[in-house]
């Protein structure tokens, strides 16, 4: 069984997101705690609770990298990857498709971001580097300022499919569309990207 204690993947999250907040996990001490520790898990849960464990083990790089790209700010990227990882704990019970756990992983966490995205006080990423006075932390401005011009939900779709190596099938399990679907508005959103880069040369 694959096991790991409550101050271990608080150290993990805190070494790789380097901003998170200890107070923002510790609130939710209690069920993760509780989760990792193995106390009252339900036996109809077991092998879900292992699974997840590992899933948000494994990828919280991903998971980051994705919020941040959605949020251009380490502390709220680090809020949303705690906020879906405790949700996916809470929630572990309601899996019943065990061999689609990653995608219901990331589509807990997407909700996260876009639950976040209808905040008044969400910026732009160019404004959060005059804000924090940062350099550009991308290779490519104008690809950020393009991806962030799509629609949360058409960036989404590029962003797991070319960023973080989804299959087109886990992306239509992701955001609960059909195959044929998220082929049209991934075909639609790069032709979107390549007219704004164009303009942007």
């Amino acid at each position: 069984m694959f096991c790991i204690d409550f101050e271990t993947f608080c150290g993990y999250a805190i070494s790789n997101s380097q901003m998170i907040r200890k107070n923002q996990i510790f609130a939710k001490e209690d069920l993760i705690l509780k989760f990792f520790s193995g106390k009252e898990k339900k036996h109809t849960a077991e092998s879900n609770d292992d699974l997840i464990e590992r899933l948000l083990l494994e990828n919280y790089n991903r998971y980051y990298h994705l919020a941040y790209s959605y949020v251009h700010n380490p502390d709220d990227a680090s809020d949303i990857v705690q906020n879906g990882a405790y949700l996916a704990i809470k929630n572990s019970a309601s899996l019943r498709q065990p061999e689609y756990a990653a995608t219901w992983i990331y589509r807990i966490m997407l909700n996260e971001i876009f639950h976040h995205l209808k905040r008044p006080d969400t910026i732009s990423y160019e404004d959060s580097l005059i804000a924090e006075g940062k350099p550009d932390q991308y290779q490519d401005l104008d690809l950020r300022t393009a991806l962030d011009s799509l629609s949360p939900e058409d960036k989404a779709i590029v962003e797991l499919r070319y960023f973080e190596d989804l299959k087109i099938e886990d992306i239509a399990r992701v955001l609960n569309e059909n195959v044929n679907t998220i082929k049209s508005r991934l075909y639609r959103s790069m032709q979107k990207l390549k007219l704004k880069m164009e303009v942007t040369e």
